[in-house]
């Protein structure tokens, strides 16, 4: 018989990161053969107990999928939508269960996304900082002055938090300019809030960088699975993050 811990495999089976398994856990949502269990760190054995996440069964994944999409405008990185927008799943042909993207881009943001139903390497990626920065390219309205770049590459303070810092460079300068943002952390609709907060509001934006991972190749729409060694590599890369337990 081979256990593991119960928040490690909801986190496998591509339901949620491990910590917000622990949570559902303790909140009463998740039961074992029949069970409500409210301890994290109680250990299942995936080939005989029965999960289940709000009445939902839990399943292991049978293949491990990772995934390379460039995410067109105008989809969903959700799993359902109650007014039925598009949804990044649909892009993918006989999308296998459980798989999920990591971290989201809007719905107006196209660009890398990535996705799989391996819930520990989601968590590591999503959780990485620094180890696995982000680049986007965006056109905004009119050309920021330097002091306005200096101000955002030092981290502005949004809704009481302060940002990290991160990279901004000049690409192409027109009535409307073209510019390169690397975060090392993502708030949600971070970039358009923070060019808003210096008077120039984004009109395009396109994420072309994950870590070190870019495809110029990978049309709006088409997606691509991760080699081996590109997986390893993330992984490589976010060996030294701090696990949950």
């Amino acid at each position: 018989m081979v256990t593991d811990r119960l928040q490690k495999v909801i986190a496998n089976a591509g339901v949620c990161s491990r910590r917000q398994a622990e949570r559902l856990i303790q909140e009463g949502r998740v039961s074992v053969n029949g069970k409500p269990v409210t301890r994290p760190g109680a250990k299942v054995d995936t080939s005989r107990d029965h999960i289940r996440v709000d009445g939902k069964r839990v399943r292991p994944p049978g293949r491990q999928t990772y995934l390379l999409l460039n995410k067109p405008r105008g989809y969903l990185c959700t799993l359902s939508d109650p007014a039925g927008r598009p949804l990044v799943g649909q892009l993918i042909r006989g999308c296998p269960p459980g798989v999920n993207s990591v971290g989201r881009l809007d719905f107006n943001t196209e660009g890398l996304l990535l996705l799989t139903n391996d819930g520990e390497f989601a968590n590591r990626i999503a959780s990485a900082g620094p180890h696995c920065p982000k680049t986007y390219m965006a056109k905004v309205r009119g050309t920021p002055s330097r002091a306005n770049l200096a101000k955002i590459s030092k981290g502005l303070s949004l809704n009481g938090r302060r940002l990290a810092p991160c990279k901004v460079s000049m690409v192409k300068r027109s009535d409307n300019c073209w510019l390169r943002i690397t975060l090392i952390e993502g708030r949600n609709n971070q970039i358009r809030k923070m060019f808003d907060r210096v008077g120039h509001s984004v009109i395009k934006l396109r994420r072309v960088q994950i870590g070190f991972l870019k495809d110029a190749r990978l049309k709006p729409g088409d997606y691509r699975h991760l080699s081996r060694q590109e997986v390893m590599r993330f992984l490589d890369s976010t060996s030294d993050i701090p696990g949950e337990a």
